[in-house]
């Protein structure tokens, strides 16, 4: 089949699909009986499909090639040459070659697969997630697990109301150093914890300029797009630079920094969202094609207790000899966290009073498979709630930062004198002022974007009195790839 008929075929398809789920009313087009991975023995092998291949989902086919207990039955991606090339390797590896599916809607009509795991593009997530649930499937999905807000919500909702297992891939939760380390502060081996600093400190080059590029003629256009607005491609490398536009990704702070940030609302012991949050920053130091920012400070407040995150994406030192990782500052101490699962705990003196390592991939998957066999999400490590609370933490940064008003650095100090914690907000601004002049950014001169302190109503997830941070709870979804309403999950 050619190209242009294999397109003509998947739009088709999608015209289809879309008939379907209007014929059928608002019940989704995936609403079935379970599939069958609760009554399998513990002797027979789980089928999973994993889908997305061509960057985090290779650890996935990693990990589970690294199992007995799993086969991976099928591969899905909208790339045919990552699809074709990564099915080949796995048969390879496993004996049996995967079958490849390029649509996920297909994929998720086998009711031989027993568990999904997703690793597509930030976009895909929830709704990627929740049609599997809906399909009878247990998941994997990876961070974040959601674009916005209120899709990771309905997520968790469609993961209880099916009856499903529901992963997050925040490996870190699995990793028995982080695990010695979190329980260490629970237990007041620093004291009481005050503030609990994530760090994401992760150069990122410029990604090229903003042009309307041509779609690699391998990459079904339409299913890539999926939920997100219907655009043309306006980066010049279309896998992975995504991450740092809007309609698709999350920035660093949903990248890399939503294993810090769950990491800070692990250490703080909090379930549920943060009373306000404030950010600021931009994107300094290139104009490229890029919309999020590479320079960004937020501050969610708990009240007695503050959870700040930094971002930087250009050239900088580390602080505390972390560059990626975690600081959490307590009463009778300190405890610094500098990878995944390794770090230090620090009395007042700075003398090291506790050490802390042990990590890999593997544990995590363990896990999961032990919660699907077991059908019990409580024996999860990072279940779907816990991922849904800290990638929801990352999106309010966000939500402030692109409301936030125009104005120069010389200006900022001024700006932020009346905010609560003002010394701490103080020190991190002249840290990352002078980060920024290091990289030879006019700091006085350059326009910063001051977000909007929004105050929240934790246990609704909305904002109490703007709006617009409320309309950025959620997006409109392009049909038939609809994120569905709590009433038809």
């Amino acid at each position: 089949m050619s190209h242009h008929d294999r397109r003509s075929f998947l739009q088709n398809s999608v015209l289809a699909s879309a008939a379907a789920m209007s014929l059928g009313g608002a019940r989704s087009l995936y609403a079935q009986e379970p599939a069958k991975s609760g009554g399998k023995s513990p002797n027979d092998r789980l089928h999973a499909a994993v889908v997305g291949v061509n960057g985090r989902g290779g650890s996935h086919v990693s990990s589970i090639l690294d199992r007995s207990d799993v086969v991976i039955s099928h591969i899905c991606d909208i790339d045919e040459n990552v699809g074709a090339s990564r099915s080949a390797k796995i048969g390879e590896k496993q004996g049996t070659v995967p079958e490849f599916v390029r649509d996920i809607r297909k994929l998720l009509e086998d009711t031989s697969i027993d568990i999904v795991t997703i690793a597509t593009p930030n976009h895909w997530h929830s709704l990627g997630a929740l049609w599997a649930v809906q399909a009878g499937k247990d998941v994997y999905v990876e961070k974040p697990v959601s674009h916005n807000v209120s899709e990771g919500r309905r997520v968790v909702q469609a993961a209880r109301k099916h009856g499903r297992i529901v992963q997050t891939g925040t490996q870190c939760r699995s990793n028995p150093g982080m695990r010695d380390a979190m329980k260490f502060i629970h237990d007041g081996g620093i004291g009481d914890v005050k503030i609990a600093r994530g760090l994401c400190y992760k150069r990122r080059p410029s990604i090229g300029a903003k042009g309307e590029y041509p779609i690699p003629p391998q990459v079904d256009y339409n299913l890539w797009l999926g939920p997100a607005p219907e655009k043309p491609l306006t980066r010049p490398k279309f896998h992975y630079d995504w991450h740092w536009q809007w309609d698709y990704g999350n920035g660093d702070l949903g990248n890399q920094g939503i294993h810090q940030m769950d990491l800070c609302r692990w250490a703080l012991n909090k379930n549920q969202l943060s009373d306000r949050v404030v950010s600021y920053g931009g994107r300094f130091g290139y104009v490229d094609a890029g919309e999020t920012a590479n320079t960004q400070i937020i501050v969610h407040d708990f009240g007695t207790q503050q959870l700040v995150f930094e971002v930087r994406g250009l050239e900088t030192p580390k602080l505390r000899d972390v560059g990626v990782g975690i600081i959490v500052e307590g009463t009778n101490g300190s405890l610094v966290m500098s990878s995944y699962d390794s770090g230090k705990a620090f009395d007042p003196d700075g003398k090291v009073i506790k050490e802390f390592s042990g990590g890999g991939d593997g544990h995590h998957w363990s896990n999961f498979i032990e919660a699907v066999r077991a059908r019990d999400h409580k024996k999860l490590n990072a279940d779907i709630e816990e991922g849904h609370l800290s990638s929801a933490l990352c999106h309010l940064g966000n939500i402030s930062l692109r409301l936030g008003k125009q104005i120069e650095g010389g200006q900022m100090l001024d700006a932020l004198k009346d905010f609560k914690g003002h010394e701490d907000m103080k020190a991190t601004y002249g840290r990352t002022a002078e980060h920024l002049k290091a990289n030879q950014v006019d700091v006085d001169k350059t326009i910063f974007s001051l977000g909007q302190t929004l105050e929240l109503d934790a246990k609704a997830e909305t904002f109490k009195s703007s709006d617009a941070a409320n309309s950025m709870l959620t997006r409109e979804y392009r049909k038939p790839f609809v994120v569905p309403s709590e009433a038809n999950i």
